[in-house]
């Protein structure tokens, strides 16, 4: 029984050891980097509402860039061509779909909701396309693939459904999101609502 010990140990260890490591494709276990002021980036984007018992639905491309003081963004059609572009300051928002008159707004929210049918929550997108946001109870919410939800202050749901590979070349070391569900319930003439964005590559800052 003696001998039989070590050989049991010495057997754990070798099992240790031969545990398998992390997938070479899978996404860093860490949290998302910092967040920063500027990035640029661009994907797919799929919208899904409900206003007077109906269902809307439409899909198509967005590119997207950001300052410290200055979001714009493009919505284009699965073609490529311009659905509307946005631009946010502090001062205030603008929109303009195709051809027709630019409009303009305090509240990119209002202003798209107004023009497009739909929210387009800029202002929160800030944050979470870089996996951070503010959670309802006010604490600053850092995703990574261990935690991957959160319940935002201004009532979005935010799930990180998948991540970019961090084995490709020119990959970051910490987590970068790729696929991001944000849903919400009942607000002003909609019932409910869902943003699904998928990004074509880790956010270039």
């Amino acid at each position: 029984m003696q001998k039989l010990i070590p050989l049991l140990f010495a057997a754990a260890l070798a099992g240790c050891a031969a545990a398998p490591e992390r997938a070479a494709d899978a996404p860093p276990s860490g949290p998302v980097a910092p967040y920063a002021d500027t990035i640029e980036l661009a994907g797919r984007i799929n919208v899904s509402y409900l206003r007077d018992g109906n269902r809307e639905t439409l899909s198509g491309r967005f590119e997207w860039q950001q300052s410290a003081q200055r979001t714009e963004v493009a919505i284009l059609s699965p073609l490529g061509q311009t659905v509307a572009q946005i631009t946010v300051t502090p001062q205030q928002a603008t929109l303009r779909e195709g051809k027709q008159p630019l409009r303009t707004a305090e509240n990119i929210d209002a202003l798209s909701a107004q023009a497009l049918g739909w929210t387009l929550p800029v202002s929160g997108l800030r944050e979470w396309l870089q996996g951070h946001a503010t959670a309802a109870d006010g604490r600053h919410f850092r995703a990574s693939t261990q935690d991957a939800t959160v319940l935002t202050a201004d009532g979005w749901r935010v799930s990180y459904v998948s991540w970019h590979d961090a084995s490709a070349a020119g990959a970051p070391a910490a987590a970068q999101p790729k696929r991001i569900d944000i849903e919400r319930g009942a607000t002003g003439q909609l019932e409910a609502m869902t943003i699904q964005l998928v990004l074509d590559a880790p956010i270039s800052k």
